[in-house]
Formats: C-alpha cells, structure tokens, sequence
C-alpha cells in the first residue's frame, strides 16, 4: 500500500476527474490507516460520480463498521443495494449495518442472503455466525465460524477464539 498511494497520487494529478482513482488511492489510504484522507478520497470520488455502488458501499461500511455517520452510512449502503441487488458483498454491508445498530432481525435476511449468494466467502460467513451468535442461535453461529474457518480467513486466531469462547 505504500508504494501504491503516491502512484495513485500522480496518476490524480494527470487525471482529476477520474472517480476510479479516488476510490482505489481511499481504499489504499483506509488500509494503511489514514482514515481522514481515505474519506475524502471517497466523498471526492461520489462528487465526481454520485451513483458507484462500491464506493457507496466501501464508505458505508466503513463508517457503520466505525461507529459514525450510522444512518448516513445505512442509507448509501441501501442505495448501492439497490444499483446492485445482486452483489453478496454489498448485501453483506447492509446486514451488518443492521447487525451493528442492533437490528438483528433486519439483519438476518440480508446475511443470510449474502452467504446465498457468495457461499465461498470467509467475512460473509463470519458475519453470519456474528449475527446468530447474537440472536441465540449458538450452534448455527459455530458452524458459519467454523465453514469460514476453512475458507481462509483474514484472522483466523480471531475466528478461532469464536469458535471456541463466542462472542464477548
């Protein structure tokens, strides 16, 4: 990532009016840990074109998963689900926008609809077992750790300590 951003920077400075390479230098930049100039990348990057699913979902996710803007983020994550109905992954973002207010039974058709639809994705199982954990459902929340366990996960001492402890 660091090798990425001052790539993405020059290219900008050729090529201002290109949304794409402000959402690819945000996501480079949020990676890294500058959230402050990854959200301006992504803001910039909605001026520039207000209706990209991915960088709606992208800044969405994000600052539900932060703990800000919740409902601003929750609507531009609806939006992008919308453009794209089809797309586990921005399905995904909506539950587990649902999931991190609390609305857990908003949350579990939009989980579960993005396993359906992504099976193979190690996040969006472990989201799904987040969820269940939360709504009692231990058994079901060990078997979506332990199906997301064998697909790779990012972290999977963290996915480990679910399967063996659950959810705090």
């Amino acid at each position: 990532y660091d090798a990425a951003e001052p790539i993405y920077t020059d290219l900008i400075a050729q090529t201002p009016d290109d949304w794409r390479l402000f959402f690819s230098r945000g996501v480079v930049r949020e990676r890294m840990g500058h959230w402050p100039d990854a959200e301006a990348d992504f803001r910039h990057a909605l001026e520039l074109s207000p209706d990209q699913p991915d960088v709606m979902n992208y800044l969405g996710y994000t600052w539900v998963d932060r703990g800000e803007h919740m409902d601003e983020g929750l609507a531009m994550i609806e939006r992008a689900v919308q453009i794209r109905p089809l797309s586990g992954a921005i399905i995904d973002s909506l539950g587990w926008a649902y999931f991190r207010m609390g609305r857990y039974e908003d949350a579990v058709q939009y989980l579960e609809r993005a396993v359906e639809l992504e099976p193979a994705d190690s996040t969006l199982n472990e989201h799904l077992g987040d969820l269940y954990w939360r709504m009692d459902r231990r058994i079901e929340a060990r078997f979506q750790w332990q199906r997301a366990m064998t697909l790779g996960p990012d972290d999977s001492a963290a996915l480990q300590a679910k399967i063996d402890h659950g959810l705090p």
